[in-house]
């Protein structure tokens, strides 16, 4: 059953998100060729203790960091360490927060210096399909016609969306349902009420979907070691259109200089 918040329950949803925010902007002017991803982990931890918040990731299933770093081929659920972020990587910054007993989530690719026009070209479209995504939480709606804008912008710009991971609830827990895939047949699922709340991130792969679990029980590698991005919003249904409670991490959508 997916959740349908209070006013109350979504504003402390919405306290939890801005903090997320501040974090992201905390940690941005950081992430620079030559920097260790442990140091951008102790960082982000920082900010969100410092801010009243808890790390949503760190001890969930045994997760040992506060943010989950991944680079290149990686594309998801990275562990930060002694890995140096290099000229010309794909740098994806996935992060949650719990604050007062409720969850948010996000996550941006960040192209360090220099990048391929390539690399560029996929973080162009997998930030499009996370937009393309979120138009279609709205009340009346239904869920897999989040997965089918999806799916169509990413595979459009002849890139692959990962199958086996998937979008979520998020409210009084990091995940909660629904399972939110990221391609699909249209008119699907349940239908969409104000007042749900979604984490929706895309991760799109350069080459083939199919992707890889590494030795650590974490790291998500694509199979063909091609380049992988990953955005991510926590977003209510309204009915008028996505009320975007991550949107303030967008200052610089697909490139980031340090």
């Amino acid at each position: 059953m997916i959740a349908v918040r209070s006013e109350a329950e979504l504003s402390k949803i919405r306290k939890s998100a801005d903090l997320l925010v501040k974090i992201f902007h905390g940690v941005e002017p950081h992430l620079k060729a030559g920097i260790a991803t442990r140091e951008i982990d102790a960082m982000a931890d920082e900010i969100i203790r410092s801010g009243g918040g808890r790390p949503a990731f760190k001890g969930y299933m045994g997760y040992p960091a506060s943010v989950c770093i991944s680079i290149d081929e990686e594309v998801v659920h990275g562990i930060p360490g002694d890995a140096v972020i290099k000229e010309g990587a794909l740098v994806s910054l996935d992060i949650g927060v719990e604050m007062d007993g409720f969850y948010s989530d996000a996550a941006k690719t960040y192209g360090i210096g220099n990048m391929t026009d390539e690399k560029t070209r996929l973080m162009i479209a997998t930030k499009e399909a996370l937009y393309k995504g979120l138009s279609q939480c709205r009340s009346g709606k239904r869920l897999s016609d989040i997965s089918h804008a999806i799916q169509s912008h990413a595979e459009g710009a002849h890139f692959s969306v990962v199958r086996s991971l998937v979008g979520h609830g998020v409210g009084r827990k990091l995940h909660e349902p629904p399972q939110i895939p990221n391609f699909g047949s249209p008119h699907q699922g349940p239908k969409l009420s104000e007042g749900m709340v979604f984490a929706i991130e895309p991760m799109v792969n350069m080459g083939t979907y199919e992707v890889e679990i590494q030795e650590d029980g974490w790291t998500v590698k694509t199979r063909d070691r091609l380049p992988s991005a990953h955005f991510e919003h926590t977003v209510i249904v309204r009915k008028g259109g996505p009320e975007i409670l991550t949107f303030g991490i967008e200052d610089e959508p697909w490139r980031w200089n340090g």
